[in-house]
């Protein structure tokens, strides 16, 4: 079996022992993963604290670490059929979508690579005549950067980028779920010459290495991405430290057809948002809210277009739906649409569990219409499944959408514009996409609200969030210091 370990202040380590990780595909053992507990996680932030503070990295210029980053965008980009091979082996995710996604993970290093030297502070016009105040933006300190196996190196490129271009030093924790994706990348951070200590890359079981990383009286800031149950967690252990946090979490997003809208076009969209990536994505399009008169049109075309969906290993270019990251989440998965079944909801397509190897499951459609409070309506499933729902108006849809914990991302679908603007304003969620859906990109902050959780990825947000302000007063005047026993 290939093997994997950890990198801890510029070296490689198998860690406190090592376990296995599985062929989402076949269910067997195929790489034999190095863990980290507390001993590791105690090193790894040593290092990034040690990196911080001393050494060439607070040292060196913002436009070194620009280079510094572009030269691991180049890297990135060399090896992402590689870095695709064992992502698609050791997840599930289809070959297809990680050689597409890996390569553009290397626009997002080049994005912070050229924004490092862009971080601005400001000059304030200070109402004292002989004093002059400035605003310096200083980098947090040691960020732990949390992501899940799905798009695991998107999600850490949106850390990883702007908290190195901000000047801080990283502790990157995979998830236990399919790490081998992270730790190759690592290799790639050593190739690329940063100084021992500024990235980390870990992984280990939550007890003895999450708990352990996110309580760390060293820890400045945790980035994380997950579900809403885990994030508790970290936020609980952020009290420890008082480490401020960003959350990008998970969704129960709406996608909403007007019965003006290209039905050719929102359908594709919906097949896309719910069905690519196996449904694996904090973004899916999960809820579709349909207006009433053309529901059952939609409904056909998209059990139509689901019946013909490739089901494959995922390896295989022409599989558009691999399986399941886990067996533990298809069970999930499975037992709510058992649920939602027997609440009244009605199966339109899928929800069979399949025979044989591997844990595949197929695409599911729901019609929730009647049964507005079925569980697959209020919980994120992660998985292939869509849960539909009939609309009468503009005002019912907006009532539907908003009526949601989460508040991640939405579509809508209209040919008017008016009512799109209308849409835009009402829907509460951190991403309103028009007659498009799942586009994303370096430029564009990324995140929500609510169970969606808080900060932004992407942008010049991303890179603010790793920042501190310092306010400077300087005073001008050769004058004696006036009255000490009064505020200036």
């Amino acid at each position: 079996m290939e093997q994997f370990d950890l990198y801890i202040d510029g070296a490689f380590t198998p860690g406190a022992a090592r376990f296995e990780s599985r062929d989402p595909s076949t269910g067997t053992p195929w790489a034999l993963i190095a863990e980290a507990r507390a001993a590791e996680v105690d090193a790894a932030v040593a290092a990034a604290k040690r990196a911080f503070r001393s050494g060439p990295w607070p040292a060196m210029t913002a436009t070194a670490r620009g280079k510094l980053l572009h030269r691991l965008a180049d890297l990135v980009q060399a090896a992402a059929p590689e870095l695709a091979r064992i992502e698609t082996r050791d997840t599930g995710k289809i070959i297809r979508e990680t050689s597409a996604q890996i390569a553009y993970v290397a626009d997002y290093y080049r994005y912070y690579a050229g924004l490092a030297d862009k971080i601005e502070g400001a000059h304030l016009p200070i109402d004292k005549p002989d004093m002059e105040v400035w605003l310096r933006r200083e980098p947090i300190g040691v960020v732990a950067a949390i992501v899940p196996w799905n798009s695991q190196l998107f999600l850490s490129a949106v850390k990883l980028g702007p908290a190195l271009a901000a000047g801080c030093t990283v502790v990157l924790k995979a998830s236990e779920d399919g790490p081998a994706p992270l730790l190759a990348f690592a290799r790639l951070v050593h190739e690329a010459g940063f100084p021992p200590g500024v990235v980390n890359v870990i992984t280990g079981f939550a007890p003895d290495c999450g708990a352990v990383l996110t309580a760390h009286p060293d820890i400045d800031h945790i980035a994380f991405t997950g579900g809403p149950e885990t994030a508790r967690h970290v936020l609980r252990s952020s009290a420890e430290n008082l480490a401020s946090t960003s959350l990008e979490l998970g969704g129960k997003s709406p996608f909403i057809i007007f019965a003006d809208a290209d039905l050719d076009s929102a359908v594709n969209a919906q097949i896309a948002g719910i069905f690519a990536a196996t449904g694996q994505s904090c973004v899916a399009g999960s809820r579709l809210l349909v207006q009433d008169s053309i529901r059952e049109k939609v409904l056909a075309t998209l059990a139509d277009r689901a019946a013909r969906i490739v089901s494959g290993p995922p390896g295989d270019s022409a599989t558009e739906i691999g399986p399941l990251c886990t067996e533990r989440q298809r069970a999930q998965l499975h037992g709510i649409v058992t649920a939602s079944v027997a609440a009244g909801a009605r199966l339109i397509c899928g929800g069979v569990l399949p025979e044989g190897p591997g844990s595949y499951y197929p695409p599911t459609i729901l019609d929730c219409t009647e049964t507005p409070d079925a569980p697959c309506l209020r919980q994120e499933l992660f998985g292939p499944v869509l849960s539909v729902t009939g609309f009468t108006d503009e005002a019912d849809a907006i009532r539907i959408a908003n009526d949601t914990a989460y508040g991640l991302a939405s579509g809508v679908f209209t040919r008017d514009l008016t009512r799109a603007h209308r849409m835009i304003r009402a829907i509460r969620a951190g991403i309103v996409w028009v007659n498009t859906y799942r586009a994303v990109s370096p430029i564009a902050p990324f995140g929500g609200h609510g169970l969606s959780g808080h900060g932004r990825e992407g942008g010049l947000a991303a890179a603010l969030d790793f920042t501190t302000v310092k306010t400077v007063w300087l005073r001008t005047s050769d004058d004696p210091i006036p009255d000490p026993f009064v505020m200036r």
